[in-house]
């Protein structure tokens, strides 16, 4: 008496382009979202502690009082962001490029914005103790109000 044996049929692999739009659309914190094309989405008040977004291209996007304490924003496009009220402690935003964006009232202390570009950004009362500025352009930027204390370059302290 042959017993008939069935096996379930393995599920196709996800296609690349639908695993990369899934970990796109995965906002949490320690996310991996790096490269990921998120401009002009609307993510206030997100919690991506610890995110990997480096790379991702977030210009227009919308990040108010949002947090992103310790996440990777090397090389990342804000161009235009508004990130107002957003908590930016401790933060990597080397090469990222945050050209006339809005962060009045953020908080980036101890981030390091070595060779971040802030060109007419808004930086009004943000907190920027601690910051490593080193080679970063600030052309432009409103600062009326923020905390520089402590910025460190790689020749001094100010």
């Amino acid at each position: 008496t042959g017993a008939a044996i069935t096996t379930a049929a393995a599920a196709p692999a996800p296609a690349p382009a639908a695993a990369a739009a899934d970990r796109c659309t995965t906002f949490a914190p320690n996310a991996d979202l790096h490269g990921c094309d998120l401009h002009k989405r609307r993510l206030g008040g997100v919690k991506l502690t610890g995110a990997n977004l480096s790379g991702a291209d977030l210009h227009d996007a919308i990040l108010f009082n949002a947090d992103l304490s310790g996440a990777n924003l090397s090389g990342a496009n804000l161009f235009y962001a508004e990130l107002m009220n957003a908590k930016l402690t401790g933060a990597n935003l080397t090469d990222a490029n945050l050209t006339i964006a809005q962060l009045q009232f953020t908080d980036l202390a101890g981030a390091d914005l070595e060779r971040a570009e802030f060109a007419r950004a808004k930086l009004t009362n943000t907190n920027l103790t601690e910051a490593n500025v080193h080679g970063t352009g600030f052309a432009g930027a409103n600062l009326t109000g923020a905390k520089t204390t402590g910025w460190k370059t790689n020749i001094f302290t100010v």
